[in-house]
């Protein structure tokens, strides 16, 4: 099992949540799971953080007041010499145009389709490369 210790959510669909920490437990995580329905709650989270634990970020696309690209432009600053926290793009969308977006942000590592499956936790879950 990877090295993190600890998994932030970030979606404004509780059932997605609910589901994501299911998945994420069933692939054999134990730390902290923290969810964040909004993305302005879980970007004061990071500033107020020391972001010393390593952690992998879920972050979805599409919610109201900020989306996922803009949580992530205002994040990387935050995170910029963070190696060990680890943002994961994980949405609905698996539209084109949203994956060559995320893949222009440096501080998204991986762009990944809803639903989350034990198996995809797993690899997630690694250590990344």
């Amino acid at each position: 099992m990877a090295s993190f210790e600890r998994i932030v959510l970030v979606d404004d669909n509780e059932a997605d949540n609910v589901y994501h920490e299911i998945m994420i437990r069933r692939a054999g995580f134990t730390g902290e799971v923290l969810v964040f329905e909004c993305g302005a709650d879980a970007l004061a989270f990071l500033q107020a953080d020391p972001l010393d634990l390593p952690t992998r970020l879920f972050l979805d696309i599409n919610m109201p007041l900020m989306d996922g690209f803009e949580f992530a432009r205002q994040a990387t600053p935050l995170l910029a010499d963070k190696p060990t926290f680890v943002v994961v793009m994980l949405t609905s969308s698996d539209a084109s145009q949203d994956r060559q977006r995320a893949s222009e942000m440096p501080v998204i590592q991986d762009f990944v389709t809803k639903p989350l499956t034990v198996e995809r936790a797993r690899e997630l879950l690694q250590d990344p490369e």
